[in-house]
């Protein structure tokens, strides 16, 4: 048997490669939209992908499970469990007419990659559908299962959140009963063997759950002993109070995403290409019209930029950021290196991001004439302007960091649900926009002031607020 974890480390996803080395057949589970990697990989090591399936509708990412039936004629296995709501709606809308070859899962069923075998347990309480995979090497002639994808079901040192349905998908009421479902779902541990290694969806830094662990793997044994939720899972009320308890905000792009694994993923056969601008043409683009990505780092952003671009450089929160102040029907062009270029479309297509249109060298931005700034203040100016009330003060922190102490008369607006939540937004005159270090505030900040606030970044954050003689509410 073979398995290779493909961890995308800014989404904190893991797909897995899965091939049986005596028949040269694989199967991707929980892949995402560019493939090219998986069929990359495959071939590199003997191997042809078959297959690919998914432990649930996905809120985090693109799937890529159309892109490989499309590409390489990959049998399609997924969830046929929850209600009606919660069904695939694309497996019969195959490009050019017809369906998919496709398996639709319920709990106990069994499916074969060449002499592996997958067995289906339903989960049910991050979402109604979700399944895991009970993997067994038949051609090692093992008895007992080696491993079991867990998707969003266990992770190392969590569950997955139980809240997305109505916190990111809008369905009221359905946190706390989805709560009720997976402290069902956990008893399910009890059959499955100790020795059998955790292999989740998520690493650390993942907004699927709220304390996910950095070691990618793990097993049930060990997760039975120490992960906290499976522990608070003692108690029916307790285990509801705390998996409901401290989950941060979700970014602002899951709905559609699982609006748009329902439904079907727009089908690309390949990255976006997009076209080679000058800084002058993209001056001319109305930057309220369209989403201008300038990825260079903040104190250049801050120095001069195109008007109305936005900030996001290149680090591990590119894709949450991106997916939280950019809609998905708008055009996007990217101030960007050449050499990351790639990268970027990358990260922008597994969020559902594909109107990418053009870029421009970074290096060509600088020196160009019509530059706009944007205003950043230290702590010392700073403190003045809040107790005199000469600013408001909007804090883009998680609701939990926020009630650990925050500026005097601060707003709390989590800076994944600005979008939409502008009608909060203290609105007339000047806007002190802060957050922990001054990170989250720069891009809450450059999106403000695309849409005509008069908005300041507080440099340094909480941290350097904390550092002076400022009073802190909360």
């Amino acid at each position: 048997m073979f398995m290779r974890m493909i961890y995308d480390e800014k989404l904190a996803q893991a797909a897995y490669l899965i091939g049986c080395q005596r028949t040269g057949e694989a199967v991707v589970i929980d892949p995402e939209r560019d493939v090219d990697r998986y069929i990359d990989l495959a071939k590199e090591n003997g191997l042809r992908i078959v297959a690919t399936a998914e432990t649930h509708i996905h809120a985090d990412f693109v799937s890529g499970s159309r892109e490989l039936a499309e590409r390489v004629g990959a049998k399609v296995y997924v969830s046929d469990e929850g209600d009606a709501d919660w069904k695939y709606q694309w497996l019969d809308k195959k490009v050019g007419g017809g369906s998919y070859e496709y398996q639709l899962l319920h709990d106990g069923d069994t499916f074969r990659i060449g002499n592996i075998e997958f067995r289906v347990i339903h989960t049910p309480g991050h979402t109604p559908e979700h399944i895991v995979f009970l993997i067994t090497d038949h051609g090692a002639n093992a008895t007992a299962p080696i491993g079991m994808a867990t998707g969003d079901f266990v992770f190392v040192g969590d569950l997955g959140r139980p809240d997305l349905l109505e916190t990111a998908a809008g369905q009221a009421g359905a946190m706390e009963p989805s709560a009720r479902r997976l402290f069902g779902t956990v008893k399910k541990l009890a059959e499955i063997p100790d020795f059998v290694q955790v292999w989740p969806a998520h690493g650390a830094g993942s907004a699927c759950g709220k304390a996910l662990g950095a070691v990618p793997m793990s097993t049930i044994g060990y997760e039975k002993r120490f992960n906290p939720a499976i522990l608070a899972a003692s108690s029916e009320q307790g285990f509801v109070d705390f998996i409901l308890t401290g989950q941060p905000e979700p970014p602002m792009y899951f709905a559609n995403m699982k609006r748009d694994n329902k439904v079907g993923p727009p089908v690309l056969g390949g990255l976006p290409r997009p076209k080679k601008m000058s800084p002058s043409e993209l001056q001319k683009l109305d930057s309220r019209a369209v989403a201008i990505i300038d990825t260079r780092p903040w104190d250049e952003f801050r120095g001069g930029h195109i008007g109305g671009s936005m900030s996001f450089p290149m680090s591990r929160s590119f894709n949450t950021d991106a997916g939280s102040l950019i809609r998905d029907t708008e055009d996007i062009y990217l101030v960007i290196n050449e050499d990351r270029l790639v990268e970027a479309v990358r990260d922008l297509i597994r969020i559902g991001l594909d109107r990418i249109k053009g870029w421009c060298p970074a290096s060509e931005v600088a020196a160009t004439p019509g530059l706009v700034t944007l205003p950043e203040i230290a702590v010392d100016e700073a403190i003045g302007l809040v107790e005199s009330r000469q600013v408001k003060v909007l804090d883009v922190r998680r609701q939990t960091e926020f009630a650990g102490g925050h500026l005097p008369g601060a707003v709390n607006i989590a800076h994944t649900r600005l979008m939409g939540r502008l009608d909060d937004v203290p609105q007339g005159g000047k806007l002190l926009v802060n957050c922990r270090s001054g990170a989250r505030s720069a891009r809450a900040a450059a999106y403000l002031k695309r849409e005509g606030y008069d908005v300041i970044n507080l440099k340094g954050g909480m941290l350097a607020w904390e550092q002076s003689p400022a009073s802190v509410e909360g």
